[in-house]
């Protein structure tokens, strides 16, 4: 069940840690970029789970297998089980197994993520579209992914069998900034077919699914960076959301974000859920959290004092002005000054 539009992040008086049984954290962007720890992220989770919160790792990645994913946790620092893992290649499986019988053939565009997950629901991978696959499954294989595993697809694709993909996120984040993800080559084989897939992963309900299936949790919180996967996938499922801004969105996205997009929460990074969040409330006008008053006014959103307030605190009360102003709608009032004056 979603959740009615939001107009302002929350404040929590409690730790988030102990307000929530489970956090779902996305990988990229969140815990590491490029395979290399995000600042702060080992420390903040080891004293998330030492507080009784329990990790579970929700990536749209379907690269590699679980098992794989653990064991670079653990190497940076925090020891994973294969069971804390859960990726769209598990979704998109369990998705493909419920519309064809055990034992179909799979062509699969991808990782070992995505042969792991179909093996495990009884299904059968194969490289060519000459091996007669029930469907094509397509899931990130990484920057060295060959072209000609795209005709493949494609070839399956025009003699009719379904397609499926593990997720459409069209860029990931990386050690030297923003690459294309796996929506980026879904656009490539849609373009040439004209066909559409059925997507499993984040923000659709089959990855929702699958995560509160393996986890069990009952309060979770859902961390992340991206609004159009991690934010909107925890509105969609009914859920909290702490969005970290170490990855892909940015202040000024974070303002124009559509009711979907809106977090429950913001914060700088994963110390974000070893605290309370502070409250934003309305005053003179506008919107106060810190040191900082926000409103929308003369076409542009303002920011007013500073005192002893974060940044985020100032950020806080200009997404209060900005989801305000645009109720059901996206913001569009500029903020170029305000941010400026945060560093932002």
């Amino acid at each position: 069940m979603s959740q009615p539009s939001r107009t302002r992040p929350e404040g929590s008086a409690q730790a988030l840690m102990t307000a929530y049984d489970t956090a779902l954290l996305d990988l990229d962007g969140v815990v590491y970029a490029g395979g290399e720890a995000i600042g702060y992220a080992v420390g903040s989770l080891l004293a998330a789970r030492s507080a009784g919160m329990r990790l579970a790792y929700v990536t749209n990645n379907a690269l590699r297998p679980p098992d794989a994913v653990a064991e670079h946790i653990s190497e940076l620092g925090v020891a994973t089980e294969a069971a804390d893992v859960i990726n769209s290649a598990q979704a998109v499986a369990r998705l493909i197994s419920e519309q064809l019988p055990a034992g179909s053939r799979v062509l699969v565009i991808g990782g070992e993520g995505l042969r792991v997950a179909l093996r495990e629901r009884g299904l059968e991978p194969v490289e060519s579209a000459e091996d007669d696959p029930a469907a094509v499954v397509q899931g990130y294989g990484g920057p060295e992914l060959p072209w000609g595993r795209f005709a493949e697809a494609c070839y399956a694709i025009a003699r009719g069998v379904p397609w499926f993909a593990s997720n459409t996120d069209l860029t990931i984040p990386g050690a030297r900034g923003i690459a294309p993800g796996n929506g980026a080559a879904v656009e490539v084989v849609r373009i040439a077919t004209g066909a559409e897939p059925q997507v499993a992963g984040k923000p659709l309900p089959p990855m929702h699914r699958e995560t509160i299936l393996r986890t069990g949790a009952v309060r979770p919180l859902v961390v992340g960076d991206r609004l159009d996967t991690d934010i909107e996938g925890a509105f969609n499922g009914g859920v909290d959301s702490l969005l970290v801004l170490t990855g892909v969105t940015d202040a000024a996205l974070l303002l124009a974000a559509p009711p979907e997009h809106r977090p429950t929460y913001v914060d700088a990074d994963l110390r974000g859920m070893l605290t309370g969040q502070p409250e934003v409330t309305e005053a003179s006008g506008g919107f106060r959290c810190g040191g900082w008053t926000a409103s929308a006014r003369g076409g542009e959103l303002t920011l007013d004092g500073a005192g002893d307030g974060s940044p985020l605190d100032g950020l806080r009360a200009l997404c209060a002005a900005a989801w305000t102003h645009a109720g059901d709608g996206v913001c569009g009032l500029d903020a170029g000054k305000a941010l400026s004056r945060l560093g932002l």
